[in-house]
């Protein structure tokens, strides 16, 4: 069946079972959805609904519960900003997220993470479906079509709409039983431990620290060759950042980045000069214009000794366009572990990322372990983070295939 007949032959999903919770948005109703989904079954189905791309920060506007024998629950993290009790409650409770890296971060703001966990979507791409998004999956394995058009809404708007509580209760409606259906498919394909593992390594991941000089991530900011300029990509940036935090707006909604990038080009010194980038034509950009022009005044004010490096020293290997120039043997083993990996991820119906990060792929290839063979490939596999069942599949032929290259005898370059 290809995908047009898939979605003609798809139910649409138009409302909960229950229909529309109300919104719990009191401490006395938020008692009352602990003790039912305390005393629910089976797993708990989790939601959260952010304001990317509106609010500063990755904070929850809106969490979904769906549990057997609770029904479905609507919180408003705003309103209720302590959902410890109710974390408590599912402590010993699956959780089912789709994406759960997504929204793992804005819960555990709220006081709520899970210790047992099912990640659809994870699920879907270590059984190779094509097409991994939630409402892909409930229509493809489930027969059902999800509404569409409210992800990307302001859901720290408020009241909440109906279409949109609608919609935000039908992402949890049948969750569940997407996790019924994958859990067999796992079983089925001898998959599940491999699962079990990387839902324990989300699990048991420590939160992410935060990035070294994040203002290096401004699109356009490869067209800034100078460290002069660099630093006005710093002094905006951070300029944009204290306003769009005081503001809770998304920083985009403040200044766009590319507004940035063409201020270290052109390092306006008036008005004037500023009102020439289109890009600072915008409202919220207009409003702070005197920020902007004080930010590109301090960059050039810096001396060279405090301008920021052209590039990010980083802790890994150089880019990979660049090995067969220093390295030559270590770009061989990077070709040979690519073909290896791939090879393998097809083998077993899977993306390659999935079968072992990219980034673990270039760091071991930089970087082997001293004596080329099974074990010593698998150490260093789990050293970089790789799970067991990873390790299991790959360090072998890996090793194999690395054993061959010696025996071609590739060289380094004579220094």
């Amino acid at each position: 069946m290809d995908e047009g007949q898939e979605q003609a032959a798809a139910l649409p999903l138009l409302e909960p079972r229950e229909g529309i919770p109300p919104v719990v948005a009191t401490d006395r109703d938020l008692d009352a959805v602990v003790a039912a989904f305390l005393a629910g079954t089976g797993p708990v189905a989790v939601d959260a609904e952010r304001a990317s791309g509106y609010r500063y920060g990755q904070r929850a506007y809106l969490i979904q519960l769906r549990r057997e024998g609770a029904g479905t629950a609507l919180i408003d993290p705003v309103a209720c900003p302590n959902l410890n009790d109710l974390n408590r409650a599912l402590a010993d409770v699956e959780w089912v997220l789709h994406a759960a890296n997504q929204d793992l971060p804005c819960l555990l703001e709220l006081g709520m993470a899970p210790r047992n966990l099912f990640d659809t979507e994870l699920a879907g791409r270590l059984l190779g479906h094509p097409r991994v998004g939630l409402g892909a999956m409930v229509e493809s394995i489930l027969g059902y079509a999800l509404e569409k058009g409210h992800s990307a809404a302001d859901w720290s708007t408020r009241p909440l709409p109906e279409d949109w509580l609608r919609y935000a209760a039908l992402d949890v409606e049948l969750l569940v039983d997407l996790r019924d259906a994958l859990h067999e498919e796992l079983v089925a394909t001898g998959k599940l431990d491999w699962a079990l593992q990387e839902f324990a390594a989300i699990v048991d991941a420590p939160p992410k620290q935060p990035r070294q000089d994040p203002w290096r991530r401004t699109s356009g900011i490869h067209r800034v060759r100078n460290r002069r300029a660099l630093a006005i990509v710093r002094e905006v940036w951070e300029t944009r950042e204290e306003i769009a935090r005081e503001l809770d707006l998304s920083p985009g909604r403040v200044l766009p980045d590319n507004a940035i990038t063409e201020m270290a080009l052109n390092q306006p010194r008036t008005m004037a000069d500023l009102f020439l980038i289109p890009a600072v034509k915008g409202r919220n950009a207009r409003r702070h214009t005197t920020q902007w022009l004080r930010a590109v005044s301090r960059a050039r004010a810096l001396p060279d000794s405090r301008l920021p490096d052209q590039n990010l020293p980083g802790d890994g290997p150089p880019p990979a366009h660049r090995w067969a120039e220093r390295d030559p043997v270590a770009a061989a083993r990077l070709s040979s572990a690519r073909t290896v990996v791939a090879a393998l991820a097809d083998e077993h119906h899977l993306p390659s990322e999935n079968l072992l990060q990219p980034d673990a792929v270039r760091r071991l290839s930089w970087s082997p372990p001293g004596d080329i063979a099974g074990d010593s490939v698998s150490a260093a596999l789990s050293g970089l983070g790789a799970r067991a069942w990873q390790a299991d599949l790959v360090a072998i032929p890996l090793a194999k295939a690395w054993q061959r290259l010696d025996a071609k005898g590739i060289e380094a370059p004579q220094t």
